[in-house]
């Protein structure tokens, strides 16, 4: 009969179960990778010797080699169908293969020893539910913030510089004057944002989640270009056996410029995630969007695009492209051929401090001359963000942050500079 120590060293072992589920590449190093391979070489000599099996079985296990762990187990409990160590080790071999049924099943045979210590079968029977809750699906879950913010915007309405500019299709005139609007305008304002996500259930590996997002920022003197959003997305995801998942969502946003309706947009996303070791993911994914402008019909139009990112812990990188045409051939003008990049990093500097920053780059080449300027318009963005954010509560944090945007483009009345320096507070939950 196994001894108190045994089972407790047991119970060590398969604290680890809990960590490993989600990343099945958990323990292996080459401290691990060596004492499996040492034993390994023994195999033939020694295999069907219980006490052989058990250190082989645990090595291959810690080294990343479930099934050779599996079957050296096997031949522990074929010898000795009592042994709860082994028994717990193979459970936790199997819960690190992704097989949580099995394993599930391999350590409630354990709990159900009278023999075990009730500290021992207390984290076992935590380990058993653990494994109902993932059979279930893992439940459900809703999570959300509101943030609100105080600042300064160089240029409310991404406009030129310029006072006046030359149109080429009325170039005899000379140069026109151009009104307010098609002007720089600076200003203060405030911006309220919030929203809410759920996601629950519906099998083991079967997902539904939605969302919904709201934002309003309103400038201090000019209403013109005061803006609003809102935008609801619901989707299905399906996690397969090795982690990846695979999800499918369908997205509507409406945005209101100036206190009435601008644009409405809806469309639906595919998307693949794959993860990779150390907490990264690589996504890729299509996306299809169209643009109704509630009084500029002529910029209707359809949107295609692809993405690939990768994201970890402390970062985020993100390519696109795609094609945007407008419905209408009158203001095929519009459609353009776009690619971008962008970076985000969040580190933390101190317990309660973070440096938060970012970087985009898009690009866009349009498919017809402009009516006015008679010439293809070709653009090229940069926008930099840099913050601080800094945690006042578990769950609320005040967000310094400074934006800069540098729009190049061919035509002058499109080509612009901005900054943004604003102040605010956050709250998650």
């Amino acid at each position: 009969m196994a001894t108190k120590h045994h089972f407790l060293q047991a119970a060590a072992c398969a604290v680890s179960v809990a960590a490993a589920l989600p990343a099945p590449a958990f323990g292996q190093n080459a401290e691990a990778e060596g004492r499996y391979a040492a034993l390994a070489a023994q195999e033939r000599q020694k295999a069907g010797d219980p006490a052989f099996d058990y250190a082989l079985g645990l090595a291959a296990s810690d080294a990343g080699h479930y099934g050779e762990a599996i079957v050296a187990l096997q031949r522990v409990l074929a010898r000795q169908p009592d042994n709860a160590p082994a028994r717990a080790e193979l459970a936790r071999a199997y819960a690190l293969a992704g097989d949580i049924d099995t394993a599930r099943a391999q350590f409630a045979t354990v709990v159900d020893d009278p023999t075990i210590p009730d500290p021992v079968r207390q984290r076992f029977t935590g380990f058993v539910r653990q494994f109902d809750r993932q059979i279930k699906g893992g439940g459900s879950d809703v999570s959300g913030f509101a943030e609100a913010s105080f600042g300064h915007d160089s240029n409310i309405n991404s406009a030129t510089q310029l006072t006046s500019i030359t149109i080429p299709l009325f170039a005899a005139l000379g140069p026109g004057t151009l009104g307010n609007n098609a002007r720089a305008q600076k200003d203060e304002y405030y911006d309220l944002s919030g929203g809410v996500s759920a996601v629950s259930a519906v099998g083991r590996q079967d997902r539904v989640f939605g969302s919904l997002l709201g934002n309003v920022r309103d400038n201090l003197d000019s209403a013109a270009f005061d803006q609003a959003s809102l935008t609801g997305t619901a989707g299905f995801a399906h996690t397969f056996a090795n982690r990846d998942v695979a999800s499918l969502s369908a997205q509507v946003q409406k945005y209101w410029l100036g206190h009435a309706g601008f644009r409405t947009a809806f469309g639906a996303i595919g998307q693949y995630t794959h993860m990779l070791d150390g907490g990264k993911a690589l996504s890729a994914s299509v996306q299809y969007t169209r643009f109704d402008y509630d009084r500029d019909p002529l910029r209707d139009a359809d949107r295609f695009a692809v993405g690939l990112g990768l994201a970890a812990r402390q970062f985020s990188i993100n390519l696109i492209g795609g094609h945007e045409e407008t419905r209408a051939q009158a203001g095929d003008a519009e459609s353009n051929t776009f690619a971008g990049a962008s970076a985000g990093a969040e580190v933390q500097i101190a317990p309660k401090v973070a440096v938060v920053g970012g970087v985009a780059f898009d690009l866009r080449r349009y498919d017809r001359a402009d009516l006015l300027f008679m010439r293809k318009r070709h653009d090229e963005r940069i926008d930099l963000t840099a913050a601080v954010k800094i945690a006042v509560l578990p769950r609320l944090f005040l967000q310094p942050k400074a934006t800069w945007s540098r729009n190049w483009s061919n035509i002058a009345l499109y080509d612009h500079e901005r900054w943004t320096v604003q102040a605010g507070a956050r709250f998650e939950f």
